[in-house]
């Protein structure tokens, strides 16, 4: 069986070599270990330093195109390289390397197609109380939306089978985490959790420049995946809350009428009528996009089976 640590990576070459010293090379279950950095157009000694350091594979872009690209480029590149397991890390060592191991266990065994490394934020010494509560809250939320029980959805560090990564299909520019687990859910895969450590904060996070920011992006991520995958119910719900305002209008222009006290009340009528309308209008537009979401999920049907087959492929030409 064969593991590859894939590490995005933007301006690490301080932080890379201990993050690659720490994997480990031998692992019960195991028979080959590989490293492979995705250099996201790093300005500093990244990619030279990765050379240094003796690791396996590394895929240079051309310019800076964001964490969720780096993280799709790596999955991609670990199938064609017939990885039967692939880890995703941080180059800035948040986490310690020796957990992998953990990390995989589920995995080799059958029990996980998918295993997310909780760090136990509330003993991150720098993790402050605004960070904790948001942790878990936005976990809360993905574990409504996605089914998956996972109590820190935003941690990178993450195990993934051969079947799972080639399943995953990331669109968003910001984050994979949230966006992983989401479409996991949706497609029935076994997600599981396990603790591990981390190291002493090494630099300031890139991702999260600052609560509000990431907050909003999450949020997004979230709300764009749901439409996606569930439109109807989403926009069924959006179709209800606009409905039910649009009614308050309406009963109150009716309570005036019943009464013979309905002129100059028209307005209300416009209004919960024009609102009525709009509700109508956004539920045809969820069962419209119920029929483009099976549509969509035929392709990405497709689009499987089409990776697996040029991976058998590739494996065979290497063989």
């Amino acid at each position: 069986m064969r593991l590859i640590v894939q590490i995005p990576c933007l301006n690490e070459e301080q932080t890379l070599p201990q993050t690659v010293a720490d994997i480990p090379r031998r692992i019960e279950g195991i028979d080959q270990v590989e490293v492979l950095i995705i250099d996201d157009g790093s300005t500093d000694r990244t990619v030279e330093v990765a050379r240094q350091i003796g690791v396996d594979h590394i895929v240079q872009n051309l310019n800076n195109k964001g964490l969720a690209a780096s993280f799709r480029i790596g999955l991609d590149t670990c199938l064609r390289l017939g990885a039967d397991i692939i880890v995703n890390t941080d180059g800035d060592n948040q986490y310690q390397g020796r957990d992998i191991a953990k990390l995989v266990a589920p995995i080799v065994k059958g029990q996980a197609d998918i295993v997310i490394g909780d760090r136990q934020t509330d003993r991150i010494p720098h993790f402050d109380l605004h960070k904790r509560l948001l942790q878990r809250f936005g976990s809360a939320i993905v574990r409504i939306l996605s089914g998956a029980k996972v109590p820190d959805a935003v941690s990178g560090f993450r195990a993934f089978s051969r079947e799972a990564a080639m399943q995953l299909n990331i669109l968003t520019h910001y984050s994979y985490t949230v966006e992983t687990l989401l479409q996991a859910g949706k497609r029935n895969l076994a997600v599981a959790s396990v603790h591990v450590g981390t190291n002493p904060k090494t630099r300031e996070s890139r991702l999260v420049k600052n609560i509000p920011s990431f907050v909003i992006n999450q949020f997004n991520t979230m709300a764009r995946m749901y439409a996606m995958h569930q439109p109807l119910r989403y926009f069924f719900i959006i179709s209800l809350l606009i409905m039910l305002v649009g009614a308050v209008p309406m009963i109150r222009f009716l309570i005036f009428y019943f009464e013979g006290q309905s002129d100059g009340h028209i307005q209300s009528l416009i209004l919960g009528g024009a609102l009525l309308m709009i509700g109508f209008q956004v539920l045809a537009i969820g069962f419209l996009g119920d029929v483009i979401s099976f549509n969509r999920r035929l392709i990405e049907e497709v689009l499987v089976r089409v990776k697996r087959i040029e991976i058998d492929q590739l494996g065979k030409d290497r063989q």
